[in-house]
């Protein structure tokens, strides 16, 4: 099988919003990406977030391919957003992009002002709940 990617197997050293998929290979009943470098601003401080994200989804039709997640995730380095705001957009993109039958974003800032936040956002098709 041939897959025809943009961004994989080419230098890439900007952030793009296009995640590229592949058809899920049969008997994969999870997918699970961790990273620690996805970075925003407080929309309110202007201060940079660092993040550590873990992502998971169960697949139906599509993967996504992991280079146009991580050009994906840099997108968010100049966004001015909460970081429950960030969990949520991920997995909206995703569910958006992949469809699958679930999907879970679970974001841990760094420890800021003393406080350390995790936020998860689940999003699970409505025929599935």
């Amino acid at each position: 099988m041939t897959y025809e990617f943009e961004k994989l197997g080419r230098p890439m050293n900007r952030p793009s919003k296009e995640m590229e998929t592949f058809p899920a290979p049969p008997h994969v009943t999870l997918v699970r990406f961790t990273s620690d470098e996805l970075t925003s601003f407080c929309p309110v401080t202007e201060q940079p977030d660092f993040n550590t994200v873990e992502i998971e989804y169960v697949p139906d039709k599509l993967c996504v391919e992991s280079k146009s997640l991580k050009l994906y995730l840099w997108t968010f380095r100049e966004e001015r957003i909460f970081g429950e705001g960030l969990a949520a957009q991920i997995a909206q993109d995703l569910t958006d992009k992949l469809h699958p039958h679930s999907c879970k974003v679970t974001l841990h800032q760094n420890i800021r002002g003393g406080l350390q936040m995790t936020a998860v956002a689940e999003i699970k098709r409505e025929d599935e709940k």
